[in-house]
């Protein structure tokens, strides 16, 4: 498995200067790690958290069902080797403005909605990323009743 992650890192992250796909690439992880990680927080994995959470990343990243499934199954990976978030908001932040931060927050709000209720867990796990991304807490207030209407 190391060798694995140490070949991702070499493919896509580990260069002077990534080209755009690279660096696309690293972001797509970066939103899809963040994505992931809703899905489990609350140690319970449903079906319906799951397949909201592949159909929003192929509408938010416009990639196919095989980039997908390599996507997440790559993302995983990394968030079993990750200590904290900052290393995927820090990458989202570098490269989203609010409005896509704001899609982001959105996203992880259907997610925790996909079940039709949403956890504690759920709830923390979104303040925190909603503050490293730092989106204002009415834009995570905003976000929660669009979900919540829909």
């Amino acid at each position: 498995m190391i060798r694995k992650i140490k070949l991702f890192f070499e493919s896509y992250m580990v260069t002077e200067e990534p080209s755009e796909e690279e660096r696309q690439r690293s972001l797509n992880m970066a939103v899809a790690a963040i994505f992931i990680e809703m899905v489990g927080i609350d140690n319970k994995i449903d079906v319906s958290e799951e397949s909201k959470l592949k159909s929003l990343l192929k509408q938010q990243l416009k990639i196919s069902e095989i980039e997908l499934n390599q996507l997440v199954s790559l993302a995983q990976q990394e968030l079993k080797e990750s200590v904290d978030y900052y290393q995927f908001t820090s990458l989202i932040n570098q490269n989203f403005d609010m409005p896509e931060k704001i899609q982001v927050i959105e996203n992880l709000w259907k997610i925790a909605y996909a079940d039709g209720k949403v956890d504690s867990y759920e709830e923390h796990y979104l303040r925190k990323i909603c503050d490293l991304l730092f989106v204002p807490h009415s834009e995570f207030i905003k976000a929660k009743l669009r979900v919540v209407k829909e």
